[in-house]
């Protein structure tokens, strides 16, 4: 079905080669995981599926690829639209029309496609992506995860031979991705569609896919099936890190196959004397006071009566389901989103009166585009920028990139990088300015496990400063990892506030990788169990 013969690529900006003779083929039905670090190359490879890479973005190609048959030389990517659905890592960029119901649409009727048909398809994509209730609603106002589940539906309703999707549940609570991946493999056993997939969230896919494909970074590439390829790569979910801690022969790439081999080992373990989890009080009044605040948009309401008090140094995670009222609540407590009732501050200030530098040292807010705050034409002008405007040392936002996700060419447009790259430089932008109060929205979307725990290291520290961190994330390793209080949100309601170990226990849903095999000891991280192996030796 696809056919990659002596396929290198280089960038005229870039200063190493993105892939270098890279030859494969994928099969009819074959599922296949696109791994590597940040800015490696997995969306460019990706692109080449279908011939955007290099008709639209430019580049030198070498080799040849055939789709079916065809070569992408050959024939423009319009030419492969009937074969080829491709799911973009942002899916606001691929949109062309304002409602669900027209958007899922649009593509077919491109083909001329017979109404009867097209309608059939709408409902069926609808049903199975459970979009049916969001048919009639404006595309701008649905939260990330909705709008990527109307891509990928937009991609499928084509019925394509072939589907490309660049992280494709980057922001979608676990439920929804469960679900959605599920989707993908009955598509792929049961129709025989073929699937290339990328993923940061290997925990999510791995035991889906046939074979990985890892990408260097230096334009190398390993081929191989998933414990072939996780044996010994630098980059593993938890599930693979825990097996190497614990010196197992295999690798499991499941919950249900890691608990049959570490039932022995969790038997001994449940022997340990846990001790009980501290309950940490909260100042009052703290540094932000949401004071039962509403919001609705329309006749949707998006908050209700929500009171919460967050204190100096506190990492708090705010979790839900998709369209549950996160970003809202983030909005609200930057001050962009002016809310219906109550009433919030942040160091005491109303955070809609800010403004200028006083807004910058006192709230940083990264959204879930992070592109909405890069404006430079340089990665270099954005950092220099940035110590101008928060009166510190020059290069010192440009360290704190590099701090993030190394390599990063300061010469590159911030339009060329990855959408990991982009989310660590405004996330330095924001930082270098030191703000009391920083507010994150989906902040691993594009980030690979490496420069996710420079992350977390980097948000430590500012916690330790005094600094309040409010994350609104899916991604539950990241909790586990990071926050030190989590809140759980559904319909606009706080349903649950507590330490992050009691919610993330409490939700089979969204309990992290290590939680699920250990249960039902109370463990959340790999670092966990291995300091509880230590203790009874």
């Amino acid at each position: 079905m696809i056919a990659f013969t002596g396929v290198s690529l280089i960038y005229p900006t870039s200063t190493k080669t993105i892939l270098e003779d890279l030859t494969f083929t994928v099969a009819e039905g074959e599922l296949v995981l696109v791994m590597g670090s940040t800015g490696s190359g997995k969306s460019s490879l990706l692109r080449l599926v279908n011939g955007l890479v290099p008709h639209h973005t430019g580049g030198i190609l070498a080799g040849d690829i055939s789709i079916n048959g065809i070569s992408t030389r050959e024939v423009k990517p319009g030419g492969f639209a009937h074969l080829v659905g491709i799911v973009g890592q942002n899916p606001l960029n691929g949109f062309v029309t304002d409602i669900v119901e027209e958007e899922l649409a649009f593509g077919m009727e491109t083909l001329n496609i017979a109404p009867d048909v097209m309608r059939k398809r709408v409902e069926e994509v609808l049903d199975l992506l459970s979009l049916a209730h969001l048919r009639s609603r404006s595309i701008a106002t649905l939260s990330g995860g909705e709008q990527q589940r109307v891509a990928i539906g937009s991609a499928l309703v084509m019925h394509p031979k072939i589907l490309v999707l660049d992280e494709p549940t980057s922001a979608l609570d676990p439920i929804a991705a469960e679900e959605v991946l599920s989707i993908i493999h009955r598509l792929v056993h049961d129709l025989g569609l073929t699937v290339i997939i990328s993923e940061h969230k290997l925990e999510r896919v791995i035991q889906f896919a046939d074979r990985i494909i890892h990408i260097k970074g230096d334009g190398r590439t390993l081929i191989g099936t998933p414990q072939e390829v996780l044996k010994s790569s630098d980059i593993a979910p938890p599930i693979i890190e825990l097996a190497r801690a614990l010196n197992l022969p295999d690798i499991s790439l499941s919950v249900r196959d890691m608990r049959r081999v570490t039932e022995n080992l969790r038997g001994e373990l449940s022997k340990i004397e846990i001790p009980p989890v501290p309950r940490k009080t909260h100042a009052t009044p703290g540094v932000v006071i949401i004071d039962k605040v509403s919001h609705s948009y329309g006749a949707t309401p998006a908050l209700r009566e929500i009171s919460l008090t967050m204190s100096a140094g506190e990492i708090v995670a705010i979790m839900g389901r998709n369209g549950a009222g996160k970003s809202s609540l983030l909005r609200s407590i930057a001050g962009i989103l002016k809310v219906s009732r109550g009433g919030i501050t942040v160091c005491e200030i109303n955070p809609f009166n800010l403004q200028g530098n006083d807004r910058t040292k006192t709230i940083g807010f990264i959204p879930q585009e992070p592109s909405d705050l890069l404006y430079g034409q340089s990665v270099l002008a954005e950092c220099r920028a940035a110590d101008g405007d928060n009166k510190i040392m020059e290069g010192e936002t440009f360290a704190l990139l590099e701090k993030l996700v190394p390599g990063i060419s300061g010469q590159t447009h911030p339009r060329d990088l990855s959408e990991g790259q982009r989310l660590a430089l405004a996330l330095s932008v924001v930082l270098s300015a030191k703000p009391k109060v920083l507010i994150l929205d989906e902040p691993t979307r594009g980030l690979d496990y490496a420069a996710k725990n420079s992350l977390i290291a980097t948000l430590r520290e500012f916690a330790a400063t005094g600094c309040t961190i409010l994350v609104a994330t899916h991604d539950v390793e990241l909790v586990a990892e990071l926050a030190t209080r989590t809140i759980f949100i559904a319909d606009g309601d706080v349903v649950a506030d507590g330490p992050t170990i009691d919610v993330l226990l409490s939700s089979p849903s969204f309990a992290p990788q290590v939680a699920k095999i250990m249960s039902p000891a109370p463990w959340l991280t790999v670092k966990d169990v291995v300091a509880a192996i230590f203790t009874t030796r």
